[in-house]
This record gives C-alpha cells, sequence and structure tokens, in this order.
C-alpha cells in the first residue's frame, strides 16, 4: 500500500476567519482586500458554524441596493450546510471529494475542530507531487 499524503499535508492553516455577527459589509471588504473567494464562519468558541463566498456576498450587495442598508450580519447570508473533509483524509480520497461537488474549497477538520482549509490546487499540487 502506498503512503500518500494526506489533506493535512498540503493544506493551508493560516486562515482568515470571520463572525457570525460581524457586519457583511465588512466582511466583504476582508475578502476583497485579501484577494479570496471565502472564508469560514467560527463562532466564540472556535466551532465552524457556516462559510461566506463572494456569491453570498453579491446577494447581500444586490439587496443593500434595494433596501439601501448595510447593517446584516455575516449570519444573514452565510452558507451554512458546509461539507468538510478531514484532516487525516488521503489525498486521493480528497481529488474524489472535489469531483463529485462544485466547491473549490473545503474547511479541514480534526476531531471536530477547523484545523484549515484544502484548495483544489492544493491537492492538484499534492497528487503532482508524487510523481517527481
Amino acid at each position: 500500500m502506498i503512503d500518500r499524503p494526506k489533506v493535512s499535508d498540503c493544506m493551508a492553516r493560516d486562515l482568515i476567519t470571520l463572525a457570525p455577527e460581524m457586519e457583511i459589509n465588512k466582511a466583504l471588504h476582508i475578502l476583497l482586500d485579501r484577494r479570496i473567494s471565502g472564508a469560514p464562519v467560527v463562532d466564540a468558541g472556535g466551532a465552524l458554524v457556516g462559510v461566506l463566498s463572494k456569491k453570498d456576498c453579491l446577494r447581500a450587495a444586490l439587496n443593500t441596493c434595494y433596501y439601501q442598508n448595510w447593517g446584516d450580519s455575516v449570519a444573514d447570508y452565510m452558507s451554512r450546510d458546509v461539507k468538510t473533509l478531514e484532516a487525516g483524509m488521503d489525498i486521493v480520497d480528497a481529488a474524489e471529494a472535489f469531483l463529485a461537488s462544485p466547491f473549490r474549497r473545503f474547511p479541514v477538520l480534526a476531531e471536530g475542530r477547523l484545523v484549515g482549509q484544502v484548495s483544489r490546487a492544493d491537492i492538484l499540487g499534492a497528487l503532482a507531487g508524487q510523481w517527481q
């Protein structure tokens, strides 16, 4: 049996996270300023409660154009049904998870706690590294 890398070997660990009570306008600017397409949303205890994407922010911006109010929170727009991968998952299984979903990135959990995020590019790089 080949000992392939795990998701934890190629994931990003230094994450930008958002709080559910943060104003959506502030969160939108964080995503734009950092040039990221989305971020995990964690509660005060550090538990993953959602993900906010630029698409979610676009919905908020359109809503704001109509109502002229940016007062809503991240919790009002974030996706709550978050698909995750486990840190100990084999990269081949992770690649299959990406192929079976429309997601470009997954939050990564270890023992139920958010420990990182992995992207398609991370997995592709790890797979490509197996042939060097």
